[in-house]
Order: structure tokens, then C-alpha cells, then sequence
């Protein structure tokens, strides 16, 4: 079971999930840790196992390869990140066959209606039970 983290800018996000997800993840998972730049795959790999590769080109040729996704909602949505999600890296994260667990967080060219309000760390445990379910489901 392969399990990838999509994140860019600073890593931040990405870091935190792949801290939490590296601890609690079955033997059989890899994660993966993909970074739209070399800082954020540099802070996802900081505490966390996993193998981490940086760029859009790398990050499309691995997609095909996952059985999960797990990022900010910005990975689906062109010019996001401050433009570091392109077009091409939008379009391949959304037809990848993997399943995907999004996290809603608001762009500033975008706005989520119909969500609760919820603190980052809830939703990043929500993100994480949501991965370990599907894991549970296909194991």
C-alpha cells in the first residue's frame, strides 16, 4: 500500500501529517512524501520515514504509482499554493485513480461554504483516521 502527502510552500502541513501518519501507519504502507519544492519535501522528511522527491515532474510520475493521496485541497486546483501547483500537476493529481483524502483548507482565490469550523490539528486528525480507515479496508 502506497500512500503519498502532497504539499508545497513550506511544508508545514505536510510535515505534521507525515509525523503523525509514519508513527501509526501499518508495517505493509509506504509513505511517500511529495514536495512541489525542495523545502517542503525537506521538512516533510524531518521526524517522519518515507521516501521524499521535489517537483512537479516527480511528483507526476509518482502519482501513478499511489494507492492514497493526502493533502491540502489546493493540490487539485490550478495556481494554487502562490502558483506552485501548475495547471499539469492539478489535472494529474485529480485523474490519478488513487483515492484521495482532502484537506479544506480556503485559497485565497477560492472560499469553502458548508464546512465547520475546525482547528487545523482536528482536521489533520480527521485526515489521518481517514487514511488509516482506508487502509484498514484494503488490508
Amino acid at each position: 500500500m502506497k500512500i503519498a502527502i502532497i504539499d508545497g510552500l513550506g511544508g508545514g502541513l505536510g510535515s505534521q501529517l507525515a509525523r503523525k501518519l509514519s508513527s501509526c501507519l501499518p508495517s505493509e504502507a509506504s509513505l511517500f512524501l511529495l514536495g512541489t519544492n525542495g523545502i517542503a519535501t525537506q521538512k516533510m522528511l524531518e521526524g517522519a520515514s518515507g521516501m521524499g522527491v521535489t517537483g512537479e515532474k516527480a511528483i507526476i510520475y509518482n502519482l501513478g504509482k499511489m494507492d492514497f493521496l493526502i493533502g491540502p485541497l489546493g493540490i487539485i486546483i490550478p495556481h494554487a499554493m502562490r502558483g506552485e501547483i501548475t495547471p499539469e500537476l492539478a489535472t494529474a493529481v485529480a485523474d490519478s485513480p488513487a483515492r484521495k483524502v482532502l484537506i479544506p483548507l480556503d485559497q485565497p482565490h477560492v472560499h469553502l461554504v458548508g464546512q465547520q469550523e475546525a482547528r487545523l490539528s482536528e482536521l489533520l486528525e480527521e485526515a489521518v483516521e481517514a487514511i488509516l480507515e482506508c487502509c484498514r479496508e484494503e488490508g
